[in-house]
């Protein structure tokens, strides 16, 4: 399975802690990369371009003296561009991004060719997201480096498809790096997403309840108290059909049974406002216990990872 040479010896276990919206910050990029963990945010998260490249500055800074100092792998970061016509900052944060040679940029919402053209050209990887074969089509044709399968029970924007339905279908029209998102949780999870073909496991509400993660308090003790049945997907929160926590939609004073679907898509304070009182979450909420510092959490997924690994060496 394929893997790009710039991630080769990088990575202590095949896995992307998901960049998520409003809640992935430098605290929790640096500590997953730290712990050989590729680690993520969304450049939405911070309010201006500015403040951006801000947080890119310092990331950069920080894993660069861990550079020095570890012996350890330190994993590259991600930062995730919303590519589509409502996002009014996507050209000046590419500028950015290139401006800074961010190693990863993962794309959403849109295969746009002149955003991976942009990136190849410093030497950086594209991997773009997808619901469905239609869409990683698209984005074979805009030339990515990996598409990541967001199947069913991923939290936030996700497909209705298996895993063991979408995963195979890419690879039929894809060489590149796969890599799986849907209900990873654990360390057993990322050894099932390397069996099934992909070359990297995507895991989004996992590292949610974690320290360093920017959410607040009360939305990690609702995932910790969660389980699948408590996961509502729905397009009403943001005009795409998604993963939210059914607790978090009563709690803002919406009837979970009683959705409206917005009109579009917007990037604006609407959007920030919904997801800030209404909370995505996958349906991997219920292997979700406690939350612990993201480095150990990576340490925990890698021990899971191995036995694993281990176990199904020992199967006739």
């Amino acid at each position: 399975m394929p893997l790009p040479d710039a991630l080769k010896g990088q990575l202590s276990i095949p896995a992307i802690s998901a960049p998520m919206f409003l809640c992935s910050g430098p605290d929790l990029v640096v500590e997953t990369c730290r712990s050989g963990v590729i680690g993520s945010f969304p450049a939405l998260n911070q309010r201006t371009t500015e403040g951006y490249r801000d947080w890119l500055k310092d990331i950069q800074k920080r894993l660069d003296v861990i550079r020095q100092q570890a012996g350890n792998p330190v994993a590259p970061f991600a930062v995730n561009l919303v590519v589509h016509r409502s996002n009014p900052r996507l050209e000046a944060d590419l500028a950015v991004t290139v401006e800074q040679k961010v190693p990863i940029v993962i794309t959403s919402l849109g295969a746009n060719d002149k955003v991976v053209e942009a990136v190849h050209a410093y030497g950086g990887l594209v991997f773009h997201d997808v619901i469905n074969i239609r869409h990683a089509r698209k984005a074979v044709e805009a030339g990515v480096d990996g598409i990541i399968a967001v199947c069913s029970g991923a939290g936030g924007h996700a497909s209705t498809l298996s895993a063991f339905a979408l995963v195979p279908e890419i690879r039929q029209i894809f060489a590149g790096t796969i890599i799986l998102g849907g209900a990873l949780s654990t360390g057993r999870h990322i050894a099932v997403a390397r069996m099934l073909g992909a070359d990297l496991a995507y895991i989004g509400t996992r590292f949610l309840a974690t320290r360093e993660c920017l959410a607040p308090e009360a939305q990690k003790e609702m995932i910790c108290a969660s389980q699948a049945s408590d996961i509502m997907y729905t397009p009403a929160i943001s005009g795409v059909d998604g993963n939210f926590l059914r607790d978090s939609i009563r709690a803002a004073g919406i009837d979970p049974d009683d959705l409206t679907k917005p009109e579009g898509y917007n990037f604006g304070t609407s959007e920030v406002k919904a997801w800030k009182t209404v909370w995505a979450a996958g349906q991997g909420v219920g292997s979700i216990v406690d939350v612990p510092g993201a480095a150990d959490l990576c340490r925990r997924l890698g021990e899971e990872y191995r036995t694993a690994i281990a176990e199904t060496a020992t199967w006739t």
